[in-house]
């Protein structure tokens, strides 16, 4: 896909257009409710500038009118970084709630869409069916893994992949998105000039090239904690459903999970070991009613979805089979094979060394030597504290 080929044409929005919105948005008191009132109440946000003080007061009362009327002067530096931040690329663009057009259909349906948005790279994504993929910032290996191959698994299937280019999960889901034929979106807690975390730059520097950068967030804003909710509701109410790798029973992930279902989305948890307590906020979801999910498959069946025409089935350019074949083929693999004394022992939960000798009755030495076999073959995982765990590939 070539970005400026393909980009959708919006109207321009002239410097001026660009002030009236700002000078709305940014207006001490009025916010995204109160500012849809008006827009619905008076058609536009120049509208609003040249009403009356008697009107305004009848809607919102007399001191939101009055500070309406009130000149901003810290409006007018962000309306000439703004519009500065939009002439130095064809890949950035402000979107608005009047062009509904641009939006997602899941937006526009739900109870608190943007008003603005600024964006950088392919705006046809927008219109893509799309699958949140999140989860916790400190994944296992395993989780790490899972996030990547479901993102390049739904991209081969056609679902453009949408997260929040948070470290761990989020990363990785984009990073597997970007292996794929459709792309990803990113919905960032921060103005789209301060990209966070700074370690992911050169990720999302990626994804303007092979996907979209988004924010609510106006240029300069400082990704503080109060904004990754309002970040979250975007993911969720933009995909079909939000697929959770990885997350603990208090996190942002299970936030984005619960405004999924709030919003009449699909959610989906990946199971995984009960010691693991990064596995707890996927099993609690499992239990409130998330489909468990172990291949694409089972999403895109639950979403009524088949695989993009297409796209390849018995293996991708890599030569590597998409997600839910390659499961079945190690599955029918291992059915074929006998299991390795030692993953049998091991099993699917992280184990010390004192306790793989109780359960085998090898010395320390023999375990040592074929633990590092398999650990060479990426088979096994030595984590901190002397601890090995078994990777799902395995």
């Amino acid at each position: 896909m070539t970005l400026t080929d393909e980009k959708p044409k919006l109207p321009s929005l002239t410097r001026a257009e660009l002030a009236d919105w700002l000078h709305l948005l940014e207006t001490p008191g009025i916010g995204r409710g109160t500012a849809r009132r008006l827009l619905a109440t008076f058609g536009s946000p120049m509208a609003v500038r040249q009403a009356g003080r008697a009107a305004l007061a009848a809607h919102v009362g007399t001191s939101l009118a009055d500070a309406l009327h009130r000149p901003l002067t810290g409006v007018e530096p962000l309306v000439a970084s703004t519009w500065d931040w939009l002439q130095a690329s064809p890949l950035r663009q402000v979107l608005t709630l009047d062009q509904p057009g641009f939006y997602p259909r899941g937006w526009l349906d739900s109870a608190d869409p943007p008003l603005l948005v600024c964006t950088e790279g392919d705006l046809s994504l927008l219109q893509r069916p799309m699958l949140a993929i999140v989860g916790t910032r400190h994944p296992t290996p395993d989780g790490l893994a899972h996030a990547h191959d479901f993102a390049a698994a739904a991209s081969e299937a056609g679902l453009c992949v949408i997260s929040g280019l948070a470290i761990g999960v989020d990363g990785a889901a984009h990073e597997g998105a970007l292996t794929g034929p459709v792309g990803t979106v990113a919905i960032l807690g921060s103005g789209l000039d301060r990209i966070y975390p700074r370690s992911h730059i050169q990720l999302a520097q990626r994804i303007t090239g092979h996907g979209l950068l988004v924010s609510e967030m106006p240029l300069g804003t400082a990704p503080l904690p109060s904004h990754f909710p309002q970040r979250n509701r975007l993911i969720a109410t933009a995909a079909l459903g939000t697929l959770v790798v990885e997350a603990a029973l208090r996190s942002g992930s299970l936030l984005t999970a619960r405004l999924s279902v709030e919003a009449g989305r699909e959610v989906f948890a990946i199971p995984g070991s009960v010691h693991n307590p990064q596995s707890r906020g996927c099993h609690a979801l499992i239990r409130q009613g998330a489909k468990l999910v172990e291949s694409l498959q089972d999403v895109l069946e639950e979403l009524h979805l088949a695989a993009r025409p297409g796209s390849p089935r018995e293996s991708d350019a890599d030569g590597q089979m998409p997600l839910d074949q390659a499961s079945e083929h190690a599955t029918a693999a291992a059915d074929e094979a006998p299991e390795d004394p030692l993953l049998a022992a091991l099993g699917w939960s992280a184990a010390t060394l004192d306790v793989l000798q109780a359960r085998t009755g090898w010395s320390a030495s023999a375990l040592s030597v074929r633990l590092l076999d398999l650990e060479l073959s990426g088979a096994v995982l030595r984590l901190p504290g002397g601890v090995f765990q078994r990777r799902a590939s395995a």
